[in-house]
């Protein structure tokens, strides 16, 4: 089967990969040919754990291919992933500029049937729109083409996408054929073999579906981060009620795990969005709408719990252990880390950070505050001479820090561990002045 992937970002390199892992001949195709020639050489726009030697070993064998010639890989595909990016516009809703560019140009140059798959995240209804305009060029063209329009919603944690591709808990395939829909299911033979759960609907179910379960863990995240700061006022340890409530088989223990809020590319643009839907349709989304104000409350509380602590921090420097929204990635999208920055220097603080993966994006995000931030080359000059540590990523090497060795590098003894990776260790609280999340 040839495929074509629309978007070489973080879904659509996945997904090609992958593809072409599971023995298709994929085409991923993109508009910036800087981003083209560097995966041609085997550079990667992203980091992710596994994919580049996925990557170099399917073009070495012939399956994988990179390209800006979007006519030349439409008109000969079977299946055509739209993977491009669905950025919140300024009311919250999702942008789907990119996705009706694609769709106008799959219009244009398909040349047999074709299965057009909406793999980004995007509002329900938006598969109708896909149609609609594909219709439309075709029309312009004079042809009848016969096409369907599929949506094959991702759920790709960051860090983890490889696995998730190659093991994921479902596959969720919205069809309105049945033609389309065994297509798909040859598409993912392999997951099929393997007895991963398929969910088979319509159209319009399959895009809600992503927006639910991204909405309802944001929702859950929300819900243990604010009942860690009733936590704190009254003497109660939030890791052991989450663990408790945890066993209830009908809560389960994921997503319980309370920090500084959420963020990367997918719960703050989808929680957002959702809430957008449900104003066209007149139906408040009041769950969804509290857990976003929760996330937004929680990141200034963390911002107000340093200043509780440690008093005016003018002329104080604070070393940030960790700026990617989690570990195993370079995305800072949304991060925590990047309001609580803001909210330090706002206070009179000065900034030491590292991160092993998220500091070249989070320099030009937080480019009008670099002033106040000194980017360290590792954790030890990072810690030197400041007053206070705030670890906000729980990579791995920070969980391995040597405390001794951190206490003796530090001005002042301030640990913030807003990840809660230290709590159980008995040194921490003799070494520091610490202060963890939703526990005194």
């Amino acid at each position: 089967m040839q495929i074509t992937i629309i978007g070489t970002g973080y879904v659509g390199l996945v997904q090609g990969v992958i593809l072409s892992e599971f023995g298709h001949k994929v085409t991923c195709v993109d508009i910036d040919e800087k981003k083209i020639n560097s995966l041609k050489n085997g550079i990667l726009p992203i980091y992710e754990l596994g994919l580049k030697e996925l990557l170099d070993r399917n073009v070495l064998e012939g399956r994988l291919k990179f390209t800006t010639n979007k006519e030349e890989s439409y008109k000969n595909s079977d299946v055509i992933f739209i993977a491009v990016g669905t950025p919140p516009a300024e009311d919250g809703s999702a942008d789907l500029t990119h996705v009706s560019e694609c769709a106008r140009d799959i219009g244009k140059f398909i040349k047999k049937y074709t299965v057009v798959v909406n793999k980004s995240t995007v509002p329900v209804g938006t598969g109708d729109l896909v149609v609609e305009l594909i219709e439309s060029e075709l029309i312009t063209r004079e042809k009848r083409i016969e096409f369907d329009v599929v949506s094959n919603p991702e759920f790709l944690r960051e860090g983890k996408a490889v696995n998730d591709c190659l093991r994921p808990d479902r596959v969720v395939i919205g069809a309105e054929t049945k033609k389309a829909l065994e297509i798909m299911k040859k598409l993912y033979d392999v997951l099929y073999i393997n007895k991963t759960p398929f969910v088979c609907t319509d159209r319009r179910t399959a895009e809600m579906i992503k927006y639910a379960s991204n909405a309802f863990l944001a929702v859950k995240i929300s819900f243990i981060n604010e009942l860690a700061l009733l936590a704190e006022k009254v003497g109660a340890n939030t890791q052991e009620i989450a663990s408790a409530m945890g066993m209830d088989g009908r809560i389960s223990p994921k997503f319980l795990h309370c920090g500084p809020g959420y963020g990367g590319s997918c719960f703050p643009k989808d929680t957002k969005a959702i809430v957008e839907i449900g104003k066209k349709y007149g139906e408040e989304m009041c769950v969804i709408s509290s857990a976003i104000f929760a996330n937004e409350k929680q990141k200034v509380k963390m911002v107000q719990k340093i200043v509780k602590q440690m008093g005016n921090l003018n002329e104080k420097t604070i070393c940030i252990l960790g700026l990617s929204f989690k570990p195993d990635t370079d995305d800072v999208r949304d991060a925590p880390s990047l309001d609580i920055i803001k909210g330090l220097i706002k206070n009179g603080a000065k900034i030491k950070t590292y991160c092993p993966k998220g500091m070249p994006e989070a320099k030009w995000r937080l480019e009008n505050y670099n002033k106040s931030i000194e980017y360290c080359t590792n954790e030890e000059i990072a810690s030197t001479g400041v007053d206070a540590v705030v670890l906000l990523t729980e990579w791995n090497q920070f969980r391995g820090l040597n405390l001794e060795k951190l206490n003796k590098r530090m001005k002042d003894n301030y640990y913030f561990d807003f990840r809660n990776v230290h709590t159980k260790n008995s040194r921490v609280r003799s070494l520091f002045k610490y202060f963890p999340v939703g526990q005194n």
